[in-house]
């Protein structure tokens, strides 16, 4: 068994070997969550059940990576570029994806309650076989794939809730 380390440099250095490993041990659940994968440029990969809860990849550029049945839980992806990757069957609650662009990527049953997409990017990306999109968070600068790309009940228009609620400007003249 590879340390988190050793796993880390296969990423980031040779994916093909990564690849080999995990066809060796794709029944073992490997824990990479709490890595830091920041500014990184991560290609032609496949990541088959693995813990990346709490992980970082912000700033990154990720390319045909696959992502398949894995936990990103809490994990940070905030302004990266995310091209033809795999989000299927990935649990991404309170995943950030805040200024992200995710072009052509899919997450068929993947679990979005509380993922964050502000001022993200999702115009090619296909979210129609996703599960609980009417739970992320996202605002008025996310920017959605057509309708036929979303689930039939989820409604893309931002508006305010609790989360977002500010003090309304009083208005009145005061004599004070």
């Amino acid at each position: 068994m590879k340390s988190k380390d050793e796993l880390i440099e296969l990423i980031l250095n040779d994916s093909d070997s990564f690849n080999e490993y995990m066809e060796e041990n794709i029944d073992t659940g490997i824990d990479l969550s709490e890595v830091d994968l920041t500014n990184s440029e991560i290609r032609d990969i496949c990541f088959k059940n693995i813990d990346f809860t709490s992980s970082t990849f912000s700033d990154s550029h990720l390319f045909n990576v696959k992502f398949i049945e894995c936990d990103l839980t809490s994990a940070d992806l905030t302004r990266s570029t995310i091209t033809e990757c795999d989000f299927s069957s990935s649990v991404l609650n309170g995943t950030d994806f805040s200024y992200a662009v995710l072009d052509y990527c899919n997450f068929t049953d993947a679990d979005m309650a509380g993922a964050i997409f502000s001022e993200s990017d999702l115009s090619n990306s296909d979210l129609s076989a996703s599960q609980n999109l009417n739970a992320c968070r996202f605002d008025d600068g996310t920017v959605w794939p057509d309708n036929d790309m979303l689930p039939d009940n989820f409604d893309g228009m931002y508006s305010s809730d609790l989360s977002a609620l500010q003090d309304e400007e009083d208005n009145e003249i005061s004599d004070y």
